[in-house]
């Protein structure tokens, strides 16, 4: 699935990311530029990549089932009245170039195409920063500018009609184990509490590993977070959960999601002191 270009984030000069930016997919997984593998400081995995269960989920990117009806997520396509659906939908980021590529970094610009159109222009900024010895934050920016001459639009299962399925925007595929992971904000806690809330931060804490997930933006923190801990460990950031968000001709999306990698399990006290230092407020 590998080809050539394929940075590798450090922080303190270790690696905890390997980025890919042409990855080599069948169209029907939506190909995209993913992180993966992602790691703590000590090296314990944390993202997985097209698993049994859900071939599409891709490590740590920007994923959308419905740009004007194009499936950028991969996978089958929810339809109205009629439920999950094989169509030939689906579209493809593509790596343009990066403006800027360091160690511990990269801003990135890539292209939304889709039935030979492109529909949108990415921006796409990554940044990795040590917090403590035993954590480090991922700063992920993307900017979505609509560069077509007529309106667009994003949607989600949920906007499409399947209740409690907004998922759609930057999304974290997490590694499945044995043990189901625990998920909890700073005053929920568990899949059925946590899922489709708006919290300013939302944690995931596995086996010897806690991811603490950010809107790092007040546009950012408006996004209900997408949450599945039972079926698979996921977490992500919707960017249409009640209703389709519009792209007017020249318009631009932005969100950012700062994460927190540490390892160990963290409570919720540690979990928003690593927050506020990510995040810087």
């Amino acid at each position: 699935m590998i080809t050539h270009d394929t940075p590798v984030l450090r922080v303190a000069g270790r690696p905890v990311a390997r980025y890919v930016t042409r990855p080599e997919l069948p169209a029907r997984l939506s190909p995209r530029p993913y992180l993966h593998p992602v790691t703590t400081l000590a090296g314990t995995a944390v993202t997985e990549l097209s698993p049994v269960d859900h071939t599409h989920h891709l490590g740590v990117g920007v994923a959308v089932p419905d740009v004007e009806g194009h499936n950028f997520w991969g996978g089958r396509t929810y339809v109205r009245d009629q439920g999950p659906t094989e169509l030939d939908n689906h579209g493809a980021q593509r790596h343009s170039a990066f403006q800027l590529r360091d160690p511990d970094g990269f801003v990135e610009e890539l292209r939304w195409v889709a039935s030979g159109a492109e529909l949108l222009r990415e921006r796409r900024t990554v940044a990795a920063t040590e917090l403590t010895d035993t954590a480090w934050a991922l700063d992920f920016t993307f900017s979505l500018t609509n560069v077509t001459s007529d309106p667009l639009s994003i949607g989600s299962p949920a906007t499409n009609g399947r209740l409690g399925a907004a998922y759609g925007g930057f999304f974290w595929r997490a590694r499945k184990e044995a043990e189901t992971p625990r998920v909890f904000t700073a005053d929920r806690e568990g899949e059925p509490d946590v899922h489709g809330t708006r919290a300013d931060w939302l944690a995931l804490a596995g086996t010897g590993w806690t991811l603490v997930f950010a809107g790092a933006t007040d546009r950012s923190r408006r996004d209900p977070w997408f949450v599945r801990t039972a079926e698979y460990p996921g977490v992500g950031s919707s960017l249409a959960s009640d209703e389709r968000l519009p792209i007017p001709p020249g318009d631009t999306v932005v969100r950012r999601i700062v994460t927190v990698v540490a390892d160990g399990g963290l409570d919720r006290g540690e979990a928003a002191v690593l927050v506020r230092k990510a995040v810087g407020q």
